[in-house]
Order: structure tokens, then sequence, then C-alpha cells
């Protein structure tokens, strides 16, 4: 599986934006997908997850801002980012794997390339 996440930009602090994790190869709908940001200086931290059957996972910072979901069809995972915070700004990274889900970092095998988002105040 290839991930590659897209969708970040630069917006002001309480604007929304929508990033993608686009996978290619067969049976992503059976993937667990994360996604994960990290900040300047800052380590790798678990932002939302998803799983096959549609079970999400947030990290409590962005519970009421944040929404995954996934589009089988597209192969798709989207993560809608509302009332952005400047302490939202990080790299975000999209990961899947076909048997495990969760938090942590090591439960996923595939890692897609960052997608930067940069809130400013």
């Amino acid at each position: 599986v290839q991930l590659q996440a897209s969708g970040g930009g630069s917006v002001q602090a309480g604007d929304s934006l929508r990033i993608s994790c686009t996978a290619s190869g067969h049976y992503f709908s059976n993937y667990a997908t994360g996604w994960f940001r990290q900040a300047p200086g800052k380590l790798r931290e678990f932002v939302a997850a998803i799983n096959s059957k549609g079970t999400t996972a947030y990290v409590d910072s962005v519970k009421g801002r944040f929404t995954i979901s996934r589009d089988n069809a597209k192969n798709t995972v989207y993560l809608q980012m509302n009332s952005l915070k400047p302490e939202d700004t990080a790299v975000y990274y999209c990961a899947a794997d076909e048997v495990k889900f969760g938090r942590a970092l090591g439960k996923y095998d595939y890692w897609g390339q960052g997608t930067l988002v940069t809130v400013s105040s």
C-alpha cells in the first residue's frame, strides 16, 4: 500500500481545512488508517484514526473540531479540521495497517509523506 497525503495549506485561526490520504493498492477498505502530526521541534503525535468498520478515535485536543472519515470507493481517508488553532500547525502524516488499529505510531506499517498545515493567529 502506498499513501499520498494532500490538501494542506495556510489558513487563519478559526478556519476549516480538509486533508486527504489516498491509497494505491487493493482492499484498502480493510485497512485501519491514522492521522499523525509533527510540529517543529516536537515528537510525532496521534491525531485521529478510523478502522475498517468505521470506528474512530481522536486525541482529546481535537475532539469536537476534527472528523476523520473514509470513502472506500475512492480509497481515501479524510480529516476535516474545523475551528483550527495556531497549535494545530504541523506536518500531518497518514498511516495505515491491515491488522492493527490504535493511537500508537508503531501499530502502522505504511506511511505517506506529510502535508503541511499552517494556522496563523
